[in-house]
């Protein structure tokens, strides 16, 4: 996917925390440690990063049409592959401590809470929301 196309999809699924640009996603894929896994449909992404032998899930889409399809899941299952392939043995992702659905999705896929960062995403005219810091093993 280029990076028009992940801005495209990642503003279908994000008003908060705001979606990312084109700009960023091509700022991003400009790394040499990050990767990005696209569904072969254009259903959904995943970006990471595997750096210092941990990987970082920086962001996970599945367009709002394709939810509850198993996209997200079989994104999350090669992320974790990729991260071992790239020599990494933990995994780590932030997710807004109010996105039930996430929690849910991660929670099913073997992700543990470990960390809680308060007032970190910042919702217009809502405030903030805590990130919570999910890990889990890729050994």
């Amino acid at each position: 996917m280029t990076p028009d196309a992940l801005a495209s999809l990642h503003a279908r699924c994000f008003v908060a925390p705001p979606p990312w640009s084109a700009t960023s996603f091509a700022d991003l894929l400009a790394s040499p440690h990050v990767f990005v896994l696209a569904d072969a449909q254009g259903r959904g992404f995943a970006l990471g990063r595997v750096i210092a032998g941990e990987a970082e899930l920086l962001t996970l889409a599945t367009d709002p049409a394709c939810r509850r399809q198993g996209v997200a899941r079989t994104l999350l299952a090669r992320f974790d592959a990729e991260g071992r392939a790239r020599g990494a043995d933990t995994a780590f992702l932030e997710v807004a401590e109010n996105n039930a659905a996430a929690r849910a999705l991660y929670a099913a896929c073997g992700w543990a809470e470990q960390g809680r960062r308060p007032g970190y995403y910042r919702t217009p005219g809502q405030g903030t929301v805590a990130a919570l810091i999910l890990c889990k093993s890729l050994a």
